[in-house]
């Protein structure tokens, strides 16, 4: 990298919250101590408020400690990893603060995951216990991973008396190495005395990026790379108030945007979280309306269909302190739609695994729709040559390298990716994040596509993410997808596909389509087919898998 660095004034500085300074302090402890603070803040405040059942801060430590003291007798150790294969629930909760003060290591799984994917992310991480939901052992039984142990739990078990009367209880599995999670915290309400680590470089979490585009890879997060996340998130967001919020936990707490500004912002705050299993919108948004809940947090895809929800405006969302998105690009029609339904704005925000979920946001005195925000505090933010690594000039399109205590140092066993995605500079650590961006010149970044999704047609660049965003601006289209096909003519061409909107099916045609984006966009990003679909393969978060369509396409 080149020693003339055009982002080192740090622009978007100017555009922080009032008060907001650009470093936070950090303190280098570990992620229990945000759960004991809370805990010892507000004993009796509602730490999670579950399908009616309320369980105090106090009541959370108390059973996170005897959770990790349940761990230690079966013989859980310092860097040994748990798997958590859990839904939404207090039991995620208290087993992942009870893992990590054992000195564990969580490793965050997807409830839907397939028996081979499950089995690929407990045998490349190496779990030996695994805390699972009794609907899904079966599930785990079939991945054929031998384990030391599991620890079983069911939704019912901190469900209200009645609706635990009614609720699914299909027979806790037994037999050897079978644990149920209601006997091991039984007879340990005692204080547990956690081991001393390094927050610095002892891990706390092994989460697996999402493969939209590749295969997982388990990314090594400290106890300090999380606090530091939740302490900048935090910062960023001066009005919320300490024992004062309620935060929606619509997301999946497994995933890194959920678990780190929904759980760990969440307990920093002191808020009270209210936990949905199930993406039931009806019953969310009349729990959200009734619990008052003051920050949200969601994804494209969601914020789509609540936007055309019947029941949407059940929920006063003006009165909401913050709206943010992420895990994905917000289209510019979600987000016009959406204000105009709701008259509350929604905040887009940036963030990947390797950053511990957040790197930038809009601030909510000045948001630039169609930008993913600035750069968090704490966060330094450059765009360069992916090819070369020099700086490109303030406007130009290059690849996001990011810098901060966020930022994870590695991969977990991929050398040769290490080598890849992290360059020394300037006495930093640079993340190459993969993603095509710019800056403008008041400090804002704008999202391009991924660098494997950029295609070459003639030699034309082509960014798949312009043509997805002219496609669902379209009225008639419900979600698209566009990957490139290899073509030795021209390099890659192209091509779509397109979920349209119940009463547009058998009305609307392809050349209808390409009709459209022909008046958009310049002849080579013209898509050279369309094809028409139900349903596209999306990851858990909702992002359209370009993987899958990938692999589909080149096994057909």
């Amino acid at each position: 990298m080149s020693e003339d660095n055009p982002y080192s004034t740090h622009p978007w500085i100017r555009h922080y919250p009032e008060g907001v300074p650009a470093q936070v302090e950090t303190p280098a402890v570990p992620v229990w101590t945000l759960l004991d603070r809370a805990a010892a803040a507000f004993p009796r405040r509602t730490a999670l408020h579950y399908y009616g059942a309320n369980l105090p801060y106090r009541e959370l430590r108390e059973q996170a400690d005897a959770f990790t003291a349940g761990l230690v007798e079966l013989g859980v150790r310092g860097g040994d990893r748990v798997a958590l294969y859990l839904v939404n629930s207090p039991q995620f909760v208290i087993a992942y603060f009870g893992i990590l003060k054992a000195g564990a290591v969580v490793v965050p799984v997807s409830p839907v995951y397939s028996s081979s994917e499950l089995a690929f992310q407990l045998e490349d991480s190496g779990a030996s216990y695994v805390v699972c939901q009794d609907l899904l052992y079966g599930n785990l039984e079939r991945s054929g991973v031998r384990l030391n142990g599991v620890i079983v739990t069911g939704a019912h078990e901190y469900l209200p008396a009645l609706k635990g009367v009614f609720a699914k209880k299909p027979p806790l599995p037994t037999g050897p190495g079978v644990h149920p999670f209601q006997k091991l915290l039984r007879g340990r309400e005692s204080a547990f005395s956690a081991p001393s680590l390094d927050p610095t470089t002892d891990l706390a979490i092994l989460p697996y990026t999402g493969g939209t585009s590749a295969q997982p890879k388990g990314v090594q997060l400290t106890h300090a790379n999380l606090v530091a996340c939740a302490a900048q998130l935090r910062a960023f967001f001066p009005d919320l108030t300490e024992g004062g919020e309620v935060v929606a936990a619509a997301l999946p707490l497994y995933h890194i945007y959920g678990q780190v500004a929904i759980l760990l912002v969440g307990v920093t705050l002191g808020a009270t979280i209210v936990l949905f299993t199930s993406l039931d919108l009806g019953q969310i948004l009349a729990t959200m309306d009734r619990e008052g809940v003051t920050v949200f947090y969601g994804v494209p895809s969601l914020y789509e269909v609540l936007r055309n929800h019947p029941k949407t405006t059940w929920v006063n969302w003006k009165k909401m302190k913050i709206l943010v998105s992420g895990a994905d690009a917000l289209p510019e029609a979600t987000a016009a739609g959406w204000e105009e339904r709701t008259g509350k704005p929604i905040l887009e925000g940036f963030g990947m695994t390797e950053t511990a979920g957040v790197s930038h946001v809009n601030p909510p005195a000045r948001i630039k729709r169609g930008s993913f925000g600035i750069p968090l505090p704490n966060v330094d933010a450059v765009v360069a040559d992916p090819e070369g690594g020099d700086y490109l000039p303030v406007g130009e399109v290059g690849e996001l390298l990011l810098s901060g205590p966020n930022i994870t140092a590695a991969y977990w066993n991929r050398a040769e990716e290490n080598k890849r995605a992290f360059r020394e500079a300037h006495g930093k650590r640079w993340l190459r994040t993969g993603d095509l961006v710019r800056m403008d010149d008041e400090g804002y970044f704008h999202y391009y596509a991924r660098t494997k999704d950029l295609i070459k047609y003639r030699g034309f660049s082509v960014f798949l993410r312009e043509i997805e965003e002219v496609l669902t601006a379209h009225p008639l289209v419900k979600a698209a997808g566009v990957i490139g096909v290899k073509d030795p003519k021209v390099g890659e061409y192209p091509m779509a596909y397109v979920v349209l909107r119940p009463e547009a099916r058998g009305r609307v045609t392809e050349a209808d389509i390409r009709d459209y984006l022909k008046e958009r966009l310049a002849p080579y990003k013209v898509p050279k087919v369309v094809e028409f679909r139900s349903e596209l393969p999306k990851t858990d978060v909702g992002k359209v898998s370009r993987r899958d369509l990938r692999e589909e396409l080149e096994g057909m």
